[in-house]
């Protein structure tokens, strides 16, 4: 089956690749072998520097990077320009902070010399999303490389020019051959990678349905995985909150990638006091954002990734409509070329509507009235995700009380969720498992090896495991 990049602005078919045969296929996967045996041997700041070389070339291509992907997936050139400095950024920090991390970690025992240190893993297979082509990759990979991995990369099949890419920019960057390979292959060609001998762990961001099945493969092969799936974050505002700020965030929020993130917020959690005031604000921002061609700088709203995406979501608002939601703004397809759909933003909502229940993977908000924080929080953990959550109220004793009571892998207060290089990223329930960057990120595919040395006289003395 041919693999095709396909503008979703247009609908108009870019590029079409051939997937590898099973004969290239197994190549790439005998060449990420012979390769980790010398990668792993190179020093920290070997492998640093060719982290730094990557980043200044993420730099200095910025504008042609951001076009493709802007072109293969639909986000906004903006923002696009922001996902390829994003990935700059991680880049040199992990350069920047090689010795920090890969340090060995002395611990005093009865030995004349104990610590931990940290060893790779070796080929590691990364299946990736589409909606940030570049810096879902990168976040993965820059500790990773960093760490004495290689990595093999199987991209979304709707971006295989960024995929491409990715690869490119590494080789140039010094990596050596087969260290950071692009696999374009069929989706269903990949429980056959993830069993090979030769891959030693996996990590996936995508659906809950595809995050199972990778665990399902690496369990009987007891292979390490890592896995950052599906997102229904909350957005709480109460009645201390400056709400105009919170309005002004939670559009931000809802309608970034085009309302395709895991981490946007898609339930809006208002205390009773402000719901009126928050709702009339957030339906107003939303009613006016600017809809149209996201290479356009103007443009604030861009099209959804494909066709398929706007079926489901058209399906969602429509049933949520049926079983009682009120639509204030949007809920709609809009006509013409391209997969648009309006920013929509819903009240009325309760548990038993997809609004609430599902993951909505497009600008679509849902309204929800609480009268106290207690209500606020039970909303907010009534969902089989545990991604990420924000709040805003200027009470510390709230700040507190949200910060430990939150079911996420992350809470925000006063500000949108959002990755950073420096802080460990990842879920809780059906979000998944294991942690995305800083150390913690790093040393999900490194082995933490103990070793403890004693001196040439031994007491002979059964040790007690």
């Amino acid at each position: 089956m041919t693999i095709a990049s396909i503008n979703p602005a247009t609908g108009e078919t870019l590029a079409s690749f051939e997937p590898l045969s099973d004969g290239e296929l197994d190549q790439r996967l005998a060449l990420a072998e012979r390769t980790f045996g010398s990668w792993r041997r190179e020093t920290a700041a070997a492998r640093a520097q060719a982290l730094s070389r990557a980043a200044e070339i993420f730099t200095k291509r910025r504008e042609a990077l951001a076009r493709t992907a802007t072109l293969e997936m639909g986000k906004l050139y903006t923002a696009s320009l922001a996902e390829v400095d994003k990935c700059a950024g991680c880049l040199r920090w992990y350069a920047a902070e090689h010795e920090r991390l890969l340090a060995p970690e002395v611990v005093a025992t009865d030995a004349v010399r104990s610590y931990v240190r940290f060893d790779p893993l070796g080929p590691v297979l990364a299946v990736m999303p589409w909606n940030f082509p570049y810096w879902q990759v990168v976040r993965f990979a820059a500790p990773a490389l960093l760490a004495g991995n290689v990595g093999l990369l199987k991209h979304a099949s709707s971006v295989p020019q960024v995929s491409l890419a990715l690869e490119a920019i590494f080789r140039e960057a010094g990596l050596p051959e087969g260290c950071f390979q692009s696999l374009l292959v069929e989706s269903g060609r990949v429980a056959r990678i993830a069993r090979d001998r030769r891959v030693r762990a996996a990590t996936l961001t995508g659906s809950e349905h595809a995050g199972a099945s990778l665990a399902r493969v690496c369990g009987e092969a007891l292979k390490k995985t890592v896995l950052e799936l599906g997102g229904s974050d909350p957005f709480i505002v109460l009645p201390s909150a400056d709400v105009a700020k919170a309005a002004e965030v939670a559009v931000a929020a809802r309608v970034q990638n085009n309302g395709q993130s895991c981490i946007a917020a898609k339930r809006f959690i208002v205390h009773d006091k402000v719901f009126d005031e928050f709702e009339a604000a957030m339906t107003r921002r939303m009613a006016a954002l600017r809809v149209g061609d996201p290479m356009d700088a103007r443009t604030e709203l861009g099209p959804l990734a494909g066709e398929q995406l706007r079926e489901d979501i058209d399906k969602q608002v429509r049933r949520s409509v049926e079983l009682g939601a009120a639509v204030r703004t949007g809920g709609k397809r809009l006509e013409g070329r391209g997969f648009f759909y309006a920013a929509t933003v819903l009240t009325k909502v309760s548990a038993g509507m997809p609004a609430a229940d599902e993951e909505l993977f497009a600008p679509v908000a849902a309204l929800f009235r609480v009268p106290d924080l207690d209500e606020a929080i039970r909303v907010a953990n009534a969902t089989r995700y545990g991604l990420g959550a924000c709040a805003f109220t200027r009470d510390p004793g709230e700040q507190e009380r949200l910060a430990a009571e939150l079911e996420a892998g992350s809470v925000f207060i006063n500000g949108m969720v959002k990755s950073d290089s420096r802080l460990p990223f990842g879920g809780v329930k059906l979000s998944g498992y294991g942690r995305e960057l800083s150390s913690y990120g790093m040393r999900e595919f490194m082995n933490v090896k103990s070793v403890w040395i004693g001196g040439e006289q031994h007491d002979g003395k059964a040790a007690v495991e």
